[in-house]
């Protein structure tokens, strides 16, 4: 393998850029060449693609979103834009892809791997809703981000004696609002896993501002609810004043955390080992503290579940 091409797709995360950094600085190692296609599977299409060398991921670790550039491409999802991909990895004689991104982008990636092309992807989602990933690219810093952000709010709401609803990142996975519930000591977490009782939480705050207990944080996973349903109902039910915020993607964005800066790093050179085994359909993650490969059938065909343990904690130190 002389050549290997590399795109962004879907959603930004931080960790990326450290993770471009790694395959190509592990890529001139191996006396590879780095084809580096913008916008994701849109530029691939496009053919807007340029030689990545040293020189260009100088500096870049520190730095969140990513330098490829990143979009969502609807048209991936038909064959003509398959055939048209294949055609434009083989005109820049590209003999292996990477890809980092999510789910949607490992089902692009899947496509043309299926025709032939061998792809290895790189896990990076701030939801962290890949299986055979336990820590997706991103979710480490935008855990932290969220935690910072609350954590200023507790102080308005003790202050103001009162109930903030918090909204979070999460579709259709609740860990992020679940591990900054814990984090920040959260009275109550809505996550898409677990069936809620707005009643039930409305009676716990009730008794909570009876015992003298002065504010209450509520995180929500957008996947659940969204944060003015939940305080429209709270005040119908119990006349319970909520105030709301809704992080939105400032939970996308920032500089990278050493956790991610240390996975991109680790996910990025064995993504590229892994090409030069004639590894493909298949992903790189991190499991019990290990860089292991997950094919895309078992990473599509499986869910990944929330601890209940950690939802049992949460509902604890809620109390």
């Amino acid at each position: 393998m002389k050549k290997i091409g590399l795109l962004t797709s879907g959603g930004d995360s931080p960790g990326i850029n450290p993770c471009i950094r790694a395959v190509v600085h592990e890529a001139v190692q191996q006396n590879v060449k780095v084809v580096a296609f913008k916008r994701g599977f849109a530029g691939l299409l496009d053919n807007d693609c340029f030689e990545m060398v040293l020189n260009d991921v100088s500096g870049i670790i520190q730095k969140g979103g990513t330098i490829l550039l990143t979009s969502r491409c609807e048209e991936f999802k038909y064959e003509e834009a398959q055939k048209e991909a294949i055609n434009n990895l083989i005109k820049n004689e590209c003999d292996g892809l990477i890809v980092i991104g999510g789910d949607g982008s490992f089902r692009g990636a899947c496509a043309i791997a299926d025709r032939g092309v061998q792809v290895v992807g790189i896990p990076a989602t701030i939801d962290n809703d890949i299986y055979g990933a336990d820590m997706a690219l991103g979710t480490d810093t935008a855990m932290n981000s969220i935690i910072e952000v609350i954590d200023k709010i507790k102080d308005t709401a003790s202050s103001h004696e009162r109930t903030f609803i918090i909204e979070t990142m999460g579709r259709n996975s609740g860990y992020l609002a679940l591990m900054s519930g814990i984090a920040t000591g959260a009275e109550a977490v809505l996550i898409p896993e677990v069936r809620y009782d707005l009643e039930k939480i409305a009676l716990r705050i009730k008794n909570r501002y009876k015992q003298g207990k002065i504010s209450n944080i509520i995180i929500v996973a957008e996947g659940a609810a969204t944060a003015y349903h939940v305080g429209r109902q709270l005040s119908k039910i119990a006349g319970i004043i909520s105030k709301i915020t809704v992080l939105g993607h400032i939970q996308r964005g920032g500089s990278p955390s050493a956790f991610d800066r240390v996975l991109g790093s680790r996910l990025g050179s064995t993504a590229v080992l892994h090409l030069l085994k004639d590894k493909t359909s298949c992903m790189v993650g991190l499991v019990k503290g290990d860089i292991k490969v997950s094919s895309f059938d078992t990473v599509f065909n499986n869910k990944k579940e929330l601890g209940p343990s950690l939802i049992k904690l949460a509902e604890v130190l809620g109390k």
